[in-house]
């Protein structure tokens, strides 16, 4: 990366703020349904239908929060949904059965869900004149953070103990509270007024909802690394089961390296479009290459799956940069917080579903099935220019109050 940190103070403070942030999200992600199963002594299919429950009832949380972080002002509203989360987050040490679990881990999901798209005005504010290039640092920090959150729930899972994972979950909840005490040095964002229209106009963007659905699509890939890789090497390859950790460590240290740099050349919704259609090619390489992994001996299938890792991280970097742009571009600035909690149900819907699609697919059908899974990328990809190139022949008008600001 060009910097080590972001050139100015506003940024520098969300970026600390982010880099807090994900520390709590690394342990969660690594150890979270280990302790609602070793520590909470919740069976697993219960867990598994808790998280389910959370993804849903979390998609409408973005959408109304995001709408509020418009009006009433981006850093409150984004420090209180880390404040409940934190909150919900030391919830999880009280959870002792089935509902307790669901209502804590419903709140804990929403509130991230809610943070994400109260986050986005904030990005626009103070990202300079390029906040999309900005979205890209802080995606290479919140790597780091998760990697580091992912070391310290290590050593909880290697102890094993009650008291080790109750350790880890009160550490969590405090990260967030933390990253919501950092925003305090944050200038706050004037929000914008309230205007006669419809209220919920980003709901009312179908150009702009079928880019999110395209996304949400796309977004299936994020759980190639985390779900089908994972299962795929255990269950179809001789490839030792060492190699999990160091496909996620190649991931991580790509996306570091490299999500800045690769975000430079994506200025325009037209090039997001264009990163959408190379991304799904790579996707469709990556699946390709990892089906082959199954039936060969260990070094080549340890070659092909690192190879499948490098090109789907490449992958991972266009569709994540086109993103960025396509979602902040075509947000009006009025309502970056509603559009960019609209463009967050894609992404939700993938967390939801992608996991139980991929299993399907990939897992219990087998080869075939991550052809079928590579073709869906790449279609995808060739749609997303058409989408884009429609989203901007139909934005939606600048509201009466900003014009007349605009010529004050």
């Amino acid at each position: 990366m060009p910097h080590l940190v972001p050139p100015t103070g506003p940024q520098r403070v969300i970026a600390a703020s982010n880099f807090v942030n994900t520390i709590g999200s690394g342990i969660y992600l690594t150890a979270g349904v280990l302790y609602f199963t070793q520590a909470a002594h919740l069976p697993a299919t219960e867990v598994g239908l808790g998280l389910g429950i959370a993804g849903f009832v979390s998609l409408a949380a973005g959408v109304a929060v995001g709408h509020l972080a418009d009006r009433h002002g981006a850093r409150s509203v984004y420090a209180a949904t880390l404040i409940v989360r934190g909150l919900a987050t030391a919830g999880f040490l009280l959870a002792d059965g089935f509902w307790p679990f669901v209502l804590a881990v419903c709140a804990a999901t929403g509130a991230h869900a809610a943070g994400q798209a109260a986050r986005s005005p904030l990005i626009r504010c103070h990202g300079g004149d390029r906040p999309q290039r900005f979205r890209a640092y802080l995606r290479a920090v919140t790597n780091i953070g998760v990697s580091l959150g992912a070391l310290f729930a290590g050593w909880a899972v290697q102890a094993g103990t009650d008291t080790a994972y109750r350790l880890l979950i009160a550490g969590n909840a405090i990260s967030f509270v933390a990253s919501a005490a950092i925003l305090v040095l944050l200038p706050p964002v004037t929000p914008g007024p309230a205007d006669d229209g419809p209220r919920w106009i980003a709901l009312r963007d179908r150009p702009y909802l079928l880019i999110t659905a395209l996304d949400g699509i796309m977004a299936i890939q994020f759980k190639v690394l985390t779900v089908a890789i994972p299962l795929w090497l255990v269950q179809a390859t001789a490839a030792p089961r060492w190699l999990i950790s160091g496909t996620m460590l190649t991931n991580t240290v790509i996306v570091i390296a490299f999500q800045v740099r690769a975000s430079r050349a994506i200025d325009s919704p037209a090039a997001g479009g264009d990163a959408y259609r190379r991304s799904g090619v790579a996707f469709l390489v990556s699946c390709v290459l990892i089906s082959l992994a199954a039936g060969v001996p260990p070094w080549p299938a340890v070659t092909l799956l690192i190879a499948a890792v490098v090109i789907h991280t490449v992958g991972e970097l266009w569709h994540s940069a086109g993103g960025f742009e396509v979602s902040f571009a075509l947000a009006p600035d009025h309502a970056t917080g509603q559009y960019l909690g609209v463009f967050g149900l894609g992404a939700g819907l993938a967390e939801a579903l992608g996991p139980s699609l991929l299993i399907s697919l990939c897992i219990a059908w087998g080869r075939p099935g991550w052809y079928v899974v590579g073709a869906l990328f790449t279609l995808t990809g060739l749609a997303a220019p058409l989408a884009v190139r429609r989203a901007q022949r139909h934005r939606p008008a600048r509201p009466a109050y900003l014009e007349a600001t605009a010529t004050t």
